[in-house]
């Protein structure tokens, strides 16, 4: 494991890059978007609320890899073409929506519907209350389940092996078919996705304490 580390440094590094990057571009997306689909689907609006629910419903029920090959195979031929970093890191955005959408949504039903009525009364708007009041308590009580979502997110991101996404999990296949080590290639790579999701996975926690306190 050491010798492929010293050998292949600057492979690993690279693919680390990607990984780090997809994922943090997805997770801002994905969060956005999921935010929104959740504020569509306690809408009062039908129109609105099927919208939000035709999206998680349909995301929710897809394996990943199916909206991956999706986006980097049937797209091209229509003309919309994407590389594997693209692909990987739009359809990674689009599955975790879904979910992020659905905690957040479980949030938002948790906060007593008298804050609303209560914020419209005292001269907001429905857009106001959404964001300055029932928002920011949503996302206090869903801090844990978000963060597995955001830990799952990083995990998932292995997915853009598959399209030739250049990230760790594909500089990790590619170096365990060169050397034949695959238990040390696996091993370093395994490891590597411990340290991007460990400290995630404390901060969230820590997060969780320090608002449960507030």
């Amino acid at each position: 494991m050491v010798n492929i580390w010293q050998m292949y440094q600057s492979d690993i590094l690279s693919g680390l890059k990607v990984t780090l990057i997809a994922s943090i571009t997805a997770l801002i997306f994905s969060l956005i978007i999921g935010t929104l689909m959740a504020i569509f689907q306690v809408s009062r609006n039908k129109w609105v609320k099927r919208i939000g629910n035709g999206y998680v419903n349909l995301f929710r029920n897809l394996p990943l890899l199916i909206v991956v090959m999706f986006l980097f195979v049937v797209l091209p031929l229509y003309g919309i073409k994407m590389d594997g970093i693209t692909a990987g890191t739009v359809g990674l955005t689009l599955y975790t929506s879904a979910f992020i959408a659905d905690t957040v949504r479980a949030g938002i039903e948790g906060i007593p519907k008298g804050q609303m009525e209560a914020g419209i009364s005292s001269g907001l708007t429905h857009v106001q209350v959404m964001w300055y009041i029932i928002l920011p308590q949503a996302f206090k009580i869903v801090i844990p389940p978000l963060g597995n979502q955001f830990i799952n997110l990083v995990k998932n991101s292995s997915i853009l092996a598959m399209v030739t996404g250049a990230d760790l999990m594909y500089q990790g296949d590619l170096i365990a078919s060169t050397t034949f080590n695959t238990i040390g290639t696996y091993t370093l790579i395994g490891l590597i996705y411990l340290v991007l999701t460990l400290p995630l996975s404390y901060l969230m926690k820590y997060l969780e304490t320090r608002l449960a306190v507030s």
